[in-house]
């Protein structure tokens, strides 16, 4: 019985076999039937579902006429050290739009130091902060990380930050002079943390 199956199972091989042979080779067309996939789709794709939703990014509108710079490696640098610390602060996004454009409007993201006739007193770093009103030494002020790290800890501190305009929320930490200068950086502060949250 073993013998009459194992014959049968050979001959279906070899009817197989044959039936290949007759066939002939396989063309290169059969390789190629094969639908295309288009991998700049896909990798663009993969890099707009990386980026934070914009509605998370500016969950209130935009307010007012927006301003917009081209900005240096330097500033570029500062943008990304006030996403590291917002994230090492164990903030989000927003709070690191907000941030970012409190430091547009402060300082256009330039770690500045004292200006001397034309400084508002002593306020120096990315977001003008000032050693005599307990913000930290002078050192402290214009490294990135602790002025943001500052900015946070009295963001932190505002009940509700999170539902208020931005340049409310913005103006509360810095109680400056022109509590409205804030809005107008929004948008570019928003597409600053859109490209480089996930960098």
């Amino acid at each position: 019985m073993n013998t009459i199956i194992r014959n049968s199972v050979l001959g279906i091989a070899g009817l197989a076999f044959a039936g290949g042979v007759a066939a002939g080779p396989m063309t290169d067309t059969a390789h190629t039937s094969a639908p295309s996939v288009d991998t700049t789709a896909v990798a663009v794709a993969a890099v707009q579902a990386d980026k934070p939703d914009m509605g998370k990014l500016v969950p209130h509108g935009l307010q007012g006429t927006q301003s917009r710079i081209d900005l240096s490696d330097e500033q570029v640098g500062n943008v990304k050290a006030i996403i590291a610390a917002t994230k090492k602060a164990g903030m989000d996004e927003r709070a690191a739009v907000v941030s970012i454009a409190t430091a547009l409007q402060e300082s256009k993201l330039e770690n500045l130091g004292h200006l001397g006739d034309r400084n508002d007193h002593d306020s120096q770093g990315l977001f003008q902060q000032r050693p005599s009103s307990g913000w930290g030494t002078v050192e402290q002020i214009t490294d990135p990380e602790y002025s943001t790290t500052a900015f946070l800890k009295g963001l932190k501190q505002v009940d509700g930050w999170q539902d208020m305009p931005l340049t409310k929320a913005a103006q509360t930490v810095q109680v400056s002079a022109y509590p409205d200068h804030y809005a107008q950086w929004e948008q570019q502060a928003a597409d600053l943390v859109a490209e480089h949250w996930n960098s």
